[in-house]
């Protein structure tokens, strides 16, 4: 693919070296007051995506996967079982469990799901090592920046047939860890062309309901933690691991940029560009969900009175949603662009509590065969700078009715409260009997205020035990 790609022939030949020096070189007092608060509500948002996966079936495969391989205890801990283990199966759990519910945080330039990579790595290092809160969430701002422009940088073309949360995120989680172990900027560097050559994620997932999207993160983020530890112990990488002649962009991308890998770096801070998952649904259903929403409340439509839905949509959204036509388990019903919007005509919402029943949901269904996506140019000019929904809806009675949402619920011009972060935390963390109504108190306060504390250690035994008292 590199061939006929011209931008590549633009690289300097040290851009991964520059944004490998920039990951080691980051410290807590440069990075903005705003960007630490952004990077804390993500982090609470994390948790609860994470805790949203107990006793869902990929995530009980890959907790007996980790019991069957991983040590009898360990530093870090699995939030989903509240085991402890090696931070290497704790990341690979943590990160598959929090990206189950599809209502983990997207950046939409890059169409990048940072924190469902860069959290477990971070997290299940800063226990290993007994590193601070500070060192944490700096860690965590250093791996969302490096996988942003990673993901920025891979381009359009690379997002067609590669999930780019499973390549960008395993240099993502490489920057978050190695930041926790000090390596310096040619430690790093070896660390990313580590990351880089283990970097995967096909979208052919999608078409047979498989759960290897999950296998995605979980393997990003260990494949990224991986990366970091060997390079601190003198482990050598390619070092032009993302512009280079055989690298990651001339494999997977025909439109790489290399100007995205370093655009602003230390100025422009890609954490406050983080958008918060409102549905929980793929991201690509979000605009137009957003947008019928909208015409529904308008018009107070019942679902009997709309004859059809005709999404204007960009063509990743054609892509990736095109793929399903027939849901045939409740993830894939989240990459149905009618599935969604079934819920949103028949429920005025799609949370998970929806999603549970959708298979069961004939209404909801019946908008699969009602619902159309075309191509829009607007739209699709925007993306995936802007991610715009708009909508036709036609009536039984012969309206044709518009709606349109330019920024949808979660983008940072429209973004959630903190009052909705943690409505949306306590559904999540209840949702799969991962904590006890009585413990939320606790452990939401212990993650509000993660950036204080000296020492990380387990998330959830010190705010059960907490809450037993109180």
């Amino acid at each position: 693919m590199g061939e006929r790609n011209p931008l590549l022939g633009t690289a300097k030949g040290t851009e991964t070296a520059d944004l490998a020096a920039f990951a080691a070189g980051v410290g807590y007092e440069a990075i903005p007051g705003d960007v630490i608060a952004r990077i804390t509500e993500l982090f609470v948002d994390w948790v609860g995506s994470a805790l949203s996966g107990k006793g869902q079936r990929p995530i009980l495969a890959l907790e007996r996967y980790a019991d069957a391989m991983g040590p009898a205890d360990g530093p870090a801990e699995i939030l989903t079982s509240g085991r402890r283990t090696s931070p290497v199966f704790a990341a690979t759990v943590n990160a598959a469990a929090s990206h189950i519910s599809e209502q983990d945080d997207v950046h939409n330039g890059s169409v990048f799901h940072p924190a469902a990579v860069v959290f477990p790595a971070a997290l299940a290092t800063a226990q290993a090592l007994g590193a601070s809160g500070r060192d944490l969430l700096t860690a965590s701002v250093a791996g969302y920046e490096v996988g942003v422009r990673v993901g920025e940088f891979l381009g359009r073309s690379h997002y067609t047939v590669f999930h780019t949360t499973g390549t960008a995120g395993a240099l993502a989680a490489a920057a978050a860890t190695g930041r926790l172990l000090g390596l310096d900027a040619a430690a790093m560097l070896h660390a990313f062309g580590s990351a880089g050559t283990q970097a995967a994620g096909l979208w052919e997932f999608l078409r047979d309901a498989a759960d290897s999207k999950q296998l995605h993160t979980a393997k990003a983020a260990e494949n990224g933690l991986i990366a970091a530890w060997l390079a601190k112990d003198g482990f050598t990488g390619a070092k032009r691991i993302l512009e280079g002649k055989q690298g990651l962009a001339a494999g997977t991308s025909s439109d790489a940029d290399p100007l995205r890998l370093l655009d602003r770096l230390g100025v422009r801070w890609a954490v406050t560009e983080t958008s918060f998952k409102f549905h929980a649904s793929c991201r690509h259903t979000h605009p137009t969900a957003d947008a019928l929403l909208r015409v529904i409340e308008r018009h107070d439509l019942k679902p009997a009175d709309i004859a059809g839905i005709v999404a204007h949509v960009h063509q990743g959204a054609i892509d990736v949603l095109g793929a399903v036509s027939k849901p045939r388990s409740v993830h894939q019903a989240k990459f149905s662009m009618g599935a969604t919007l079934g819920l949103v005509a028949v429920r005025r919402c799609a949370g998970l509590a929806e999603f549970a029943q959708v298979l069961e949901d004939d209404e909801a269904l019946s908008f699969i065969e009602r619902t159309r996506m075309v191509l829009d140019p607007e739209v699709d000019s925007a993306y995936p700078a802007r991610w715009i929904g708009k909508v036709t809806v036609s009536t039984i009675d012969g309206r044709e009715l518009r709606g349109r949402v330019d920024e949808p619920k979660g983008d940072p011009g429209n973004t959630l409260s903190r009052d909705e972060i943690e409505t949306k935390f306590r559904s999540l963390a209840l949702s799969g009997d991962a904590v006890r109504e009585r413990e939320l108190g606790p452990l939401l306060d212990g993650l509000w205020r993660i950036g204080k504390i000296e020492r990380v250690e387990t998330l959830l035994s010190s705010h059960m035990e907490a809450s037993k008292t109180a």
